[in-house]
């Protein structure tokens, strides 16, 4: 019989590196900077140059380069042509734990082939061995390096000088990130640098609004029309119009907003166009306008910039008869960069930075984040290498506006990385996202990287000063079901350098001032993100390496609003989970008011009377039993950061259709009777919602038919009954009338009737406007 299958683990696990010495308490005081993550030790070699080198005797000159070589490793410098005095200054780096040789060669070598095939020719070579080589640890400078004679292959003096330095150190070595590493020993030529690790910084974003107001003095060539005029604005490929002006004559009105997003160093200019629409598809110019955006004021204050007039170029119109106006056309706006506002780049469910674009509107740091990125278990094959499965691992991790690239572990399923990065936190209600990726650019013909996993982590779930080290599971949720990818370890610490200011931010407002004085829409800001992502897409791609289009967009959830069956589900029941504590405190009344416990109903009902005897104690009573529901909570209180949820996110339950849809293109690229019956579900569900919308609305109009006069017997009864009611209520005492209705709501059941109440009984009976619906 086959064995039963293994349900995978997707459950947080907390775990013991040997990290700062073995000490992952909070309370220790760990001193280095690399405290975080397992110390890994490397042989560092930097070729730094060479001089007085020998020609060769086929064309008497040199194409020289270095082969350093430690066993059955060998990493090799770039070669220069003709060059008797190169200068290299690369740093190769050899983990101490592949190294099995107890010496280090390095090989002077002459590009130029031997006539007998023997290889590249060998000017000369040094010999280092391990025990010599000096062990360096940071903070201490840097190892100076120094010039070594070159030695014939017979053991004789050669011609020629090699400058190098050559240490022991570890991943704190500020060579660490440029170096070329044994683990990537596989991997040459330009691809060398897509497996390096690398801090970017996000460009800085700014709001571009642009306030149309009116223009004047058009001309235009079409007689005997009604012209119909709108402004087109188009910046870095975005194009946004105005309406279509209500003034049908030649001096139109607008005052509409137009915004866009913009990246320092700005490269694209605004270009305005005023368009006459005589067709669907065919436009007249009447004016165009191309303006920098350094001209543009910056604008960080709630006032508005002053509206200026600009003459409109005309000779981009249809006709050349233009020149003979006599007075140019104007448009009147006004052209802000607003850097009040925050520019959102990432969902704001879990952003992790909500800063104003000016710097002077930033607050002040109140902590540091650190990230250990420790090493990563159990990851499955990516894509297949000489008929096998293999991974090339490696993480970016994104908070406010720094990323970090670790450099990736090649051909490994278990890759350490031990490397640890800091930021400066402002505000503590943001979330630091990390995601892992599968390198796909370290051959010729790669495709897109393949995402593995992301892990989230609030800031706001972690305590002071403590060390969270934690095994996160790597879940992808694919067309085929959600599966488990591997597991990614972490060590996250987060610092305050003042708790009253730490404290001080939960009073703050969440997002800058700008946001509420001129608030922006739900679908300008959506609309503004996709700019956004847009930019940072492709100014972090022309970086080297290049932080690529499918990392960044995965890592800012680009496409996060996009209809998910699945999500609906999952966000019904957070509703429901919210909406059991407030079922379960009615079923608790309901118990009481049916005496299915006496002593607890007389118990409740003495206490119902005293408050009403007492009604200042109600307030604090309220306060005390909050406060001593929430100190008994303290013993129950989550331990772990929180981490993706299959359960909550309804993925292990989904069905297969469910999750094609949601994986599907928009325009959709699916045909036929797949779109009949998704169409035909969705239709379904329309109509449920429909009817919950018309019950609502019932419940609301009859409550509206009680003054309506539309029944006029039971408006009648209720306007009765509200006068009866407010002679008695003024006549009894307010605690009297309490106390009988506490009593009356709490009689025992043998009082009580199983048929619905005289209240309800009215209310149900009510008239509305659903029987005039068609």
């Amino acid at each position: 019989m086959a064995p039963p299958e293994q349900k995978e683990d997707f459950s947080l696990k907390e775990t013991s590196p040997k990290i700062g010495g073995g000490r992952v308490s909070g309370s220790d005081k760990l001193t280095s900077s690399f405290d975080l993550v397992e110390q890994m030790e490397f042989l560092y070699v930097r070729i730094v140059r060479a001089r007085d080198l020998p020609g060769n005797a086929v064309t008497n000159t040199c194409d020289p380069y270095v082969e350093v070589k430690i066993g059955n490793y060998k990493g090799t410098t770039i070669h220069f042509e003709k060059k008797p005095d190169p200068e290299w200054n690369q740093v190769f780096a050899f983990a101490k734990g592949r190294i099995q040789a107890t010496s280090v060669d390095i090989c002077l070598k002459d590009k130029i082939v031997v006539v007998n095939g023997g290889g590249d020719q060998i000017i000369g070579k040094i010999t280092i061995d391990m025990p010599d080589i000096p062990k360096r640890v940071p903070p201490d400078s840097p190892l100076a390096p120094q010039w070594y004679r070159l030695e014939a292959s017979n053991g004789t003096r050669a011609r020629g000088e090699l400058m190098f330095a050559i240490w022991w150190g570890s991943q704190a070595d500020e060579a660490f990130s440029d170096a070329w590493h044994s683990d990537a020993a596989a991997v040459s030529g330009e691809s060398i640098m897509n497996c390096r690790s690398k801090v970017y910084v996000s460009p800085k974003l700014w709001y571009v609004r642009v306030n149309v107001i009116e223009a004047q003095d058009l001309v235009t060539n079409i007689k005997n029309k009604n012209p119909e005029v709108r402004v087109k604005a188009v910046l870095g490929g975005v194009i946004l119009k105005t309406r279509i002006s209500q003034n049908k004559n030649l001096n139109p009105t607008w005052n509409e907003d137009l915004m866009f997003v913009a990246a320092e160093p700005f490269d694209d200019p605004l270009i305005l166009t005023i368009e006459n629409e005589l067709a669907p598809n065919k436009a007249e110019c009447l004016g165009r306008l191309v303006m920098p955006l350094s001209k543009a004021d910056k604008r960080f204050l709630p006032s508005a910039v002053g509206a200026k007039w600009y003459n409109l170029d005309t000779s981009m119109s249809d006709d050349v008869a233009d020149k003979n106006v006599k007075f140019a056309s104007r448009l009147c706006m006004r052209f802000s960069l607003d850097g009040g506002y925050h520019v959102f780049d990432e969902a704001t469910a879990y952003s992790s930075d909500f800063r104003a674009t000016m710097k002077q509107l930033w607050p002040g740091t109140i902590g540091v984040l650190e990230l250990g990125i420790l090493s990563a278990k159990g990851l499955l094959p990516m894509k297949s290498k000489d008929g096998r499965g293999t991974t090339d691992a490696y993480c970016v991790a994104k908070y406010a506006n720094k990323w970090v690239r670790t450099r990736t572990v090649v051909d490994s399923f278990d890759p350490k990385f031990n490397e640890q990065y800091t930021w400066e936190v402002y505000d503590p209600c943001t979330v630091i996202t990390l995601v892992v990726f599968d390198n796909c650019h370290l051959h010729p013909n790669g495709g897109m990287d393949t995402r593995i996993g992301k892990v989230r982590i609030r800031l706001s779930t972690l305590e002071t000063d403590r060390i969270y080290t934690h095994s996160y599971p790597l879940i992808a949720l694919q067309p085929t079901g959600v599966k488990k990818m591997g597991e990614i370890q972490l060590a996250v610490r987060f610092t305050c350098s003042n708790f009253f200011n730490l404290l001080q931010t939960y009073t703050q407002p969440l997002l800058p001032k700008m946001h509420y004085i001129h608030p922006l829409s739900i679908y300008q800001i959506e609309s503004l993100r996709h700019q956004s992502t847009r930019l940072l897409s492709m100014r972090l791609s022309r970086a080297e390496p290049p932080l690529r289009q499918e990392v960044v967009e995965y890592l800012l959830d680009v496409g996060s609003q996009m209809w998910s069956l699945r999500r609906g589900k999952a966000n019904v029941s957070r509703l429901m989970g919210f909406s059991q504590g407030i079922l379960a405190a009615w079923e608790w009344f309901d118990q009481i008011r049916r005496w299915k416990n006496p002593k607890l109903t007389i118990s409740v009902f003495i206490l119902y009377v005293f408050v009403i005897f007492y009604p200042q104690m109600i307030i604090p009573s309220v306060l005390l039993v909050i406060f001593c529901n929430g100190i008994m909570n303290f013993r129950n209180r989550p331990r772990n950061p929180p981490h993706m949820d299959i359960k909550l996110s309804q993925a292990d339950t989904t069905h297969p259709n469910d999750l094609e849809e949601e994986f599907d293109t928009l325009p959709s690229s699916k045909h036929g009777q797949i779109l009949t019956a998704r169409y035909d579900r969705l239709r379904s569900m329309g109509g449920r919602i429909v009817m919950l919308i018309g019950d609502l609305a019932t419940q609301l109009e009859r409550i509206q038919s009680l003054l309506s006069w539309r029944d006029p017997r039971a408006t009648s009864m209720f306007l009765m009954f509200c006068l009866v009611a407010a002679v008695v209520i003024f006549m009894l005492p307010p605690k009297h009338l309490l106390l009988f209705s506490g009593a009356f709501v709490m009689r025992h059941p043998r009082f009580r009737i199983d048929i619905p109440a005289l209240p309800q009984n009215f209310f149900r009976r009510l008239p509305t406007r659903s029987d005039s619906l068609l």
